[in-house]
């Protein structure tokens, strides 16, 4: 999420935060506070209308709390909010990413390990941390021998995870196959050549970027040819993308080298609701045999 010169905004610019959608969805705006919606990481059990009501009155007038703040190099600032429903992180005042919807962080390091879990010891970076649950999905499928390296510009970002965003995808920056690199993930890979067997990008809203043109350096020719170096052979470059492919990113990806699958998935995965995102699964080109 945060790595680059600036971060990713998957939700639209809004007025009061308790009215949040991601950019793309076709699904109303999500009101924390309406009847039926879920609470992140909470299983309520309300034994009568009344209680229900009375639950939904205090959410309602319950403020957001600001957990932190963070300045990036660029000057943008970043807030860590909480309400009971949700984890919100801002950017200048806008929503960047909510704890509620992350079934499209989770696919991206599915589908991007899937060649890698089967290498004896696989070693896979991640770009960048997020609220930690592409981190913690790669986990889950990789062996015990991998090593995991997470490429994050702010260091608040890293605070955050092991404090109060920790319990949301279960402490992953407590698994020892961990490392944290603190930088720019195009200058981390550009200067990796043949470390990699899977490289999961998650950098503003892709290959369009929407805060920062400077992104796009990550997936113009130059910043595909550094990827495909910094991976092993039939290694897999997976990235997120908020929209479908507007700007001919796979059309440089197979230039540049590579085979290309493009997966759409949903925001919340196992709900399969949400808005839509693209998930581009690359693998490198090399010899027929090498890359059964």
């Amino acid at each position: 999420m945060l790595v680059g010169d600036a971060t990713r905004s998957r939700f639209p610019r809004q007025g009061p935060l308790q009215v949040l959608r991601r950019a793309g969805s076709d699904q109303p705006p999500f009101d924390p506070h309406r009847e039926g919606a879920p609470a992140s990481g909470q299983n309520r059990h309300v034994s009568h209308p009344g209680a229900k009501g009375r639950r939904r009155e205090e959410a309602a007038v319950k403020p957001w709390e600001v957990l932190g703040r963070a300045r990036m190099p660029d000057g943008t600032e970043l807030t860590l909010t909480r309400h009971p429903s949700e984890y919100v992180i801002l950017a200048d005042g806008e929503s960047l990413m909510s704890s509620r919807m992350h079934g499209s962080e989770e696919a991206l390091a599915v589908l991007g390990c899937r060649q890698a879990r089967l290498r004896e010891k696989p070693c896979v970076l991640i770009g960048g941390l997020g609220m930690g649950f592409t981190l913690r999905a790669a986990l889950d499928i990789l062996p015990a021998s991998a090593r995991v390296v997470v490429a994050e510009l702010v260091p608040a970002v890293v605070q955050w995870n092991r404090g109060p965003l920790g319990p949301l995808a279960n402490h992953p920056l407590d698994d020892a196959r961990v490392s944290i690199e603190e930088g720019d993930v195009g200058a981390i890979i550009g200067a990796s050549p043949d470390r990699f067997d899977a490289l999961l990008l998650d950098v503003d809203n892709g290959p369009a970027p929407f805060t920062s043109a400077s992104n796009v350096r990550l997936y113009d020719e130059r910043g595909i040819a550094a990827a495909r170096a910094a991976l092993r052979p039939c290694g897999v470059l997976a990235v997120w993308s908020v929209n479908n492919d507007r700007g001919g990113f796979e059309r440089r990806l197979r230039a540049g080298g590579f085979r290309v699958q493009r997966e759409v998935v949903r925001a919340r995965g196992e709900k399969k609701t949400g808005p839509r995102h693209t998930i581009f699964v690359a693998q490198r080109t090399d010899s027929p045999d090498e890359c059964a």
